[in-house]
């Protein structure tokens, strides 16, 4: 795992989170950018990108 992966991993879910709830079309594709930046992270440390919204897995 590398740091950088981690911290766009980090960022992108802060960034998503932040942003999904919002109605505007601003906010919508900042909640995407920001699902976009999590997946980059996710590929870079060889790990599966995720497909739905967080919370949404079933664990």
């Amino acid at each position: 795992m590398s740091v950088k992966g981690e911290i766009k991993e980090a960022a992108g879910y802060v960034k998503e989170e932040a942003y999904e709830h919002g109605k505007s079309a601003k906010s919508q594709q900042k909640a995407q950018e920001g699902r976009d930046l999590r997946n980059e992270g996710r590929i870079e440390d060889g790990k599966a990108p995720k497909k739905g919204a967080p919370g949404s897995e079933k664990h």
